[in-house]
C-alpha cells in the first residue's frame, strides 16, 4: 500500500478548546527556529474521538512579521514539510494513543524551505524518540 502524503481537515489542530489544553498540560521542547508542543494522551481520555490519532498546528508570531502575507508563507512551507515527513512519526504512534503537535516559528527572518525542511525532520525525530521512551516506560 503506498504511503499517503496527505495532510486533511481531521489532521489538523484547530479547535481553540484542545490548542489551549495542548499549551496548559503539554510539554515543550525548542530546535531553532521552532518551539515544538507536545501533549500525548490515551484513546480513552479523548474528547474528540476522532479519526486520526495525530493533530498538527503552526504558528508563527505577528509581532516578528507584521505582514499577513509572510506568516501565512511560514505557515505554508511549514506544513508542507510536515506533511511530507509525517509518515514515520504515524508509525510510532500506538492505535491507543492520541498525539497534539504544535509548531511555533521564533525566528525573525524569513526561511527557506530546505532550512524548514530539515529543521521540522529534526523535531520530529526528537518526537519519535520521546514516544519511544514513554511507551517503554509505560510498558
Amino acid at each position: 500500500m503506498p504511503k499517503r502524503f496527505s495532510l486533511g481537515k481531521n489532521e489538523r489542530l484547530k479547535s481553540r478548546k484542545l490548542i489551549e489544553q495542548l499549551f496548559s498540560e503539554g510539554k515543550s521542547f525548542v530546535i531553532a527556529p521552532y518551539r515544538v508542543y507536545y501533549f500525548i494522551g490515551s484513546k480513552e481520555f479523548d474528547t474528540q474521538n476522532s479519526t486520526s490519532p495525530i493533530h498538527f498546528g503552526v504558528g508563527v508570531s505577528g509581532k516578528n512579521f507584521k505582514k499577513a502575507v509572510d506568516r501565512n508563507k511560514i505557515k505554508r512551507l511549514t506544513r508542507e514539510a510536515y506533511r511530507l515527513q509525517k509518515n514515520e512519526l504515524k508509525e510510532t504512534v500506538k492505535m491507543n494513543q492520541f498525539l497534539r503537535l504544535f509548531f511555533i516559528y521564533t525566528a525573525k527572518e524569513l526561511p527557506a524551505f530546505s532550512h524548514v525542511k530539515e529543521k521540522v525532520q529534526t523535531g520530529l525525530n526528537k518526537l519519535i524518540k520521546l514516544i519511544d521512551e514513554s511507551n517503554s516506560s509505560n510498558s
